[in-house]
């Protein structure tokens, strides 16, 4: 069966140029002239790919990513903002958005057809990132039933991904639902008045963020951002608060995440107040090795400083020292631990 590409554009020779392109590569196209129009084609027969420009009468770019946002039919559509304008605001916008691409006008029949291939394979392969998730879910929920709602729930959303250094959420933020990190590694960071970041928690597969902001119905307490590029989905709260009413046993394991989470942070606060600067850059690169699964692992001297609650030259000091003691080996910001048993028993 032919992929579906539904093309939003308010000038007549940029789409009937597209719609060509697109229909000799074997497309079935359907086209509008402006946002409304294209979000009634959209909600009317559901395309497989968007593609859209951002400056348009009626409705704007941003404007039908918004109102595609709100049904679950067309949430899950990959996005393409076609543009002109490639300033980095624009981008980010659209990002933050839940855009899943740009390409910056003029741009020719490679860049087209790549880019939308691109998405569409990567919109097929995440039902493996959800399968492999998915089937993790079963440790996590007791009964059956509440399984397969939560999984209904997840494959239902659209998988974003957050390219490095992209932000998920600000602290601050009011909470309007639940991230499943299914691929990649996501960092938390809170601002301390004194303008120095602290890292409150690491993120990786099958983790989840905002746990807290969501069973408290409060704002994120920290800020979210992508330590490389990353596959979350967004669980909607009125979606997962249902889910959470019907199946108590889902409830009582979200409750345990919680707890867990809570507990963490109480140890990092006493280490923070306790702790040696060895005995924080040890507990430190333990966390990191436990988290990789490996003895090796990468992390900026930045993000290493913010999680010890260390100055950026004392870990660099550390660093070199546990190196010379033949602790670990330092490449970079690539650290691999040498000797586990002795990192394990530094003295405080």
């Amino acid at each position: 069966m032919n992929k579906k590409v539904l093309i939003i554009e308010d000038n007549d020779d940029i789409r009937e140029n597209v719609i060509e392109i697109l229909e000799l590569a074997g497309y079935t196209v359907a086209s509008a002239s402006n946002g409304k129009a294209g979000v009634e084609l959209a909600f009317a027969d559901t395309p497989d790919i968007i593609l859209c420009d951002i400056m348009m009468p009626e409705l704007d770019g941003y404007g039908v990513l918004y109102m595609l946002s709100k049904r679950p039919e067309t949430i899950a559509i990959p996005f393409i903002f076609l543009t002109a304008k490639a300033e980095h605001f624009d981008r980010r916008k659209g990002m933050e958005m839940g855009a899943d691409d740009y390409l910056t006008k003029p741009f020719d029949d490679m860049e087209l057809l790549a880019a939308i291939e691109s998405r569409l394979k990567k919109k097929d392969g995440q039902q493996a990132f959800y399968s492999k998730s998915l089937d993790r879910l079963n440790t996590l929920v007791a009964k059956k039933d509440g399984l397969a709602a939560l999984k209904k729930i997840i494959e239902e959303r659209k998988a974003r991904i957050f390219k490095k250094d992209q932000v998920i959420y600000y602290e601050g933020d009011r909470g309007n639902g639940l991230y499943l990190l299914i691929s990649g590694k996501v960092k938390c960071i809170k601002l301390a008045e004194d303008g120095r970041e602290l890292m409150t928690g690491i993120y990786a597969a099958d983790d989840y963020l905002g746990i807290n902001a969501m069973l408290s119905n409060e704002a994120y307490a920290d800020t979210a951002t992508a330590v490389e590029d990353s596959l979350l989905c967004l669980i909607p709260k009125e979606q997962l608060e249902e889910l959470l009413n019907l199946y108590p046993e889902v409830a009582r394991e979200f409750i345990k995440l919680l707890a867990n989470d809570i507990r963490e942070k109480e140890e990092q606060l006493l280490q923070m107040a306790y702790n040696s600067v060895r005995k924080k850059m040890a507990e430190a690169l333990l966390r990191l090795q436990r988290q990789a699964g490996m003895d090796s692992f990468k992390i900026p001297r930045e993000d290493l400083a913010a999680m010890a609650a260390m100055a950026t030259e004392t870990v660099s000091r550390t660093l070199s020292d546990f190196k010379a003691e033949g602790l670990i080996e330092k490449s970079g910001s690539n650290i691999t631990i040498i000797d586990l048993a002795r990192l394990t028993k530094m003295k405080n």
